[in-house]
């Protein structure tokens, strides 16, 4: 059953060094369309990003990772940011935060580095992803199937590559979040 955004509730982990633009176009759309967006961060009050070689601009953190429950939220996006992912990493809380995700069945989109905190999560083992190619080994060597494919989607888990791939990464995000476009 197709739901209408303006019921659904996605949350978007990220800390200081993550990849701007991974979080921002996503998040753009979603928002478009009438869904619930909430920053999701270690920090308290704002998160900054990278824009690919520099530190990028700052964005307001709506919840602070301390306060943030799963079950409120319906989708988990994970933007990339080598910087933010191995902040994040770091975090038993947000590695519990993915984790609960998966455990309830609910859909999740990594992109470029996003997938590295699956790995801590223990839910890679057997799943076939993709992921930006220097990670490919850490995640081969956690059990997952990794293949070169600019989006690929494997039972409500969607993950891409690098910002090359945002299009696609975002339309299957959409798809598996089982939503209805609103016109």
């Amino acid at each position: 059953m197709l739901q209408t955004l303006n019921s659904f509730k996605v949350a978007i982990l990220v800390a200081d060094g993550f990849e701007q633009v991974e979080m921002t176009c996503p998040r753009k759309v979603l928002d478009r369309m009438g869904a619930t967006t909430h920053l999701i961060s270690p920090n308290k009050d704002q998160v900054r990003g990278w824009s690919h070689l520099d530190w990028g601009e700052k964005h307001r953190v709506n919840v602070p990772l301390q306060m943030a429950r799963p079950e409120y939220y319906d989708a988990l996006l994970i933007p990339g940011g080598v910087i933010g992912l191995d902040a994040l990493r770091m975090q038993q809380k947000a590695i519990d935060f993915v984790k609960s995700f998966f455990i309830n069945g609910k859909p999740v989109a990594a992109i470029c580095h996003g997938p590295q905190i699956l790995i801590d999560a223990d839910v890679v083992l057997g799943r076939t992803l993709t992921s930006y190619a220097a990670i490919r080994h850490d995640l081969e060597n956690a059990g997952a199937i990794w293949i070169d494919q600019e989006v690929v989607t494997n039972n409500g888990l969607v993950t891409s590559r690098t910002t090359d791939d945002l299009s696609a990464f975002t339309t299957s995000m959409l798809k598996e979040f089982n939503l209805e476009l609103q016109h």
